[in-house]
Order: C-alpha cells, then structure tokens, then sequence
C-alpha cells in the first residue's frame, strides 16, 4: 500500500478497535486488507475473505427471496426502520474468531506489523447475511408472538411492521424494547412513519406499490464491484426474472461454491 492509503487503513482499523469489532490477534490466519473510497469522499475498510470463504461450508440462504409490500392491505398503516451496524452487533463464536484475521503493516516496515481478527460478523463472510437474517428473525420472535395482529417482514436489517389500527410511535417503542435486549440498535433517525414509505428499492403509498429507480454497474474491478453488483440483482431479480442459475457464474469471484 502507498503512505497515504496505509495511513487511511490504521485509522479505519483504530475506529473499528475502538469500538469493539476486533482485537490484537497472533491467529495463524491472514487474508489482505485494503481500502476504498465511498463516493462521499470517506473510506472503508474491505477484508478480502475469498480465501476463507472458498474453505467454508456455505450456509445457503434461508431467505432465498425478497418479501413483498404489496402482500399488505390496502391503507393500513406501515413503520420502517433500520437496523444499525447490524453485522457489527452479531458476535462471532470464540473459536471462529481467529479465522477472520489480517494484518496492517507500519510504514516504510519501521516496525512490527499489527495483526488483528474481527469479533463480530464480517461483511466480507459469505454467510453473514444468512447468520443476520437468522439472528434477526430470532430477536423478533417474542414481538411477532405478542403482536398477531401485525404484518412483520424482515430482509437482513431493514424490518417493516403493518396493521389496521397501528400506531407507528407506539409500535417502534415496542419494536426497540424487542430486540435491543438482544443486542440489535434500532436507527429511530432512519425510522419512516409516514408515506411515501420506501422498502426493498420498493416506494409504498396507501395503495400504490412502484419500484424505486434501480441503476446498475457492471464495471467490476474489486471484490467490493462484485458485490455492489450481486446486491444490486437481488434487488431486481423478482422483478426480471433472475434466477440462481443465472447468478452461478457470478459467484466463484466471491469464493462462493455453485454446487
């Protein structure tokens, strides 16, 4: 890495030590790291997992497709919200930790080089999306008991409630008094109680369900491109026909199986 991208990833990886999501770490394990800008000027951090994932038994998806808004009754009332940070509220087991470790290098090789592991779901694990979805289903359980009435769909870590008669300040205190005993962070300033409600590239008004616009980009030079464009299908899949055949030859550049 040049000076000025190695300088960008010891502050990423300070920010994510800081918080909890890795720890110093003398893993046998080592798979690379690098950093990306975001098109508002600021970084991330992608650990390229290929390799661990290409060694991993794939869970599949529990969830194989996207719910639908247009299941809900005509004028009920809707409340959208936002799981924040939602892999980084999921830990890791202790002795899967190990296996999602890097190495940050000092500059001009002054010193040793650091190396950490993640303690919480990776973005870059194949199976975090099927472990959050799992997870999140589990924290709603008692909820969606307690509330028959309701309609309640999740995809990964964005959650919508329906009912008749629902109030939506009422439901959302209700909803984070659910899961945040659980670990989760309900975002309240992404929290939609009012239409237009927009869910799952989807804009749902009392009667009205349209897709939102939906652009995608085919220039893959990253694994990050990779899965900007695998995220970007399964929002449109449903609605064009995409299937998983069709999505195979995709997939060896994540290290996923096709079997």
């Amino acid at each position: 890495l040049m000076q000025e991208r190695l300088q960008i990833l010891q502050q990423l990886v300070q920010e994510q030590l800081q918080a909890g999501h890795i720890v110093p770490s003398t893993s046998p394990w080592n798979t690379p790291i690098f950093t990306i800008p975001k098109k508002s000027g600021k970084w991330r951090l992608l650990h390229d997992l290929r390799a661990v994932n290409a060694v991993m038994q794939d869970m599949g998806a529990l969830q194989p497709g996207l719910p639908s808004p247009g299941m809900i009754p005509q004028n009920w009332t809707i409340l959208i919200i936002d799981l924040k940070d939602c892999f980084f509220t999921i830990s890791l087991h202790p002795e899967d930790m190990e296996k999602f470790a890097f190495t940050v290098p000092a500059i001009n090789k002054g010193k040793p080089a650091k190396r950490y592991h993640w303690t919480v779901l990776s973005q870059g694990m194949k199976n975090s999306p099927t472990i959050c979805q799992t997870f999140v289903a589990w924290a709603l359980t008692d909820f969606c008991q307690q509330h028959p009435e309701w309609q309640v769909y999740h995809y990964t870590d964005d959650i919508l409630v329906a009912g008749k008669d629902l109030s939506p300040l009422v439901a959302l205190r209700k909803l984070k008094n659910a899961v945040e005993p659980k670990g989760l962070v309900v975002a309240p300033e992404k929290a939609q109680t009012q239409t237009p409600w927009k869910y799952l590239r989807c804009i749902v008004t009392g009667k009205v369900l349209r897709p939102q616009k939906v652009e995608i980009t085919t220039k893959i030079d990253t694994l990050a491109d990779v899965q900007k464009l695998l995220g970007d299908l399964q929002w449109v899949r449903s609605i064009v026909g995409i299937t998983n055949d069709d999505l195979a030859p995709l997939m060896p550049l994540l290290g996923h199986s096709t079997d």
